[in-house]
C-alpha cells in the first residue's frame, strides 16, 4: 500500500487508534528503555500497528512485523510516532 506524506508527526502511541499503522521516530527515556524496547524490535524506523488499548490507562498492544507485544501505558507514550494515512484513491 502507498502512503500519503504524513499528516500529524511526534505523536505518542498511545494516541493512535485501533487498526491504525505508525512509523517510529523517537524513543523518549533514557538507556533503560530504549535498550529494552530495542530488545523487543521497537526501534526508530518500524513500522508499527496498534492493535488495541484498555480504558483508564492500561496496557497498549501492537504488532511489530509479525509478533505482538503488549506495553505498559508509560512505556507506551514514550514512543513517538508519525502516522501513516492511505494514498489518496487508494
Amino acid at each position: 500500500m502507498d502512503y500519503a506524506p504524513n499528516a500529524r508527526n511526534n505523536m505518542p502511541l498511545t494516541k493512535l487508534a485501533a487498526g491504525q499503522s505508525a512509523i517510529i521516530k523517537e524513543i523518549i527515556g533514557g538507556r533503560g528503555i530504549v535498550n529494552r524496547l530495542d530488545s523487543l524490535g521497537i526501534v526508530p524506523g518500524k513500522k508499527i500497528t496498534k492493535i488495541s488499548s484498555m480504558m483508564m490507562r492500561g496496557p497498549v498492544v501492537m504488532r511489530v512485523g509479525s509478533t505482538e507485544i503488549a506495553l505498559g501505558y508509560g512505556m507506551a507514550a514514550k514512543i513517538l510516532v508519525d502516522i501513516q494515512l492511505p494514498a489518496p484513491g487508494k
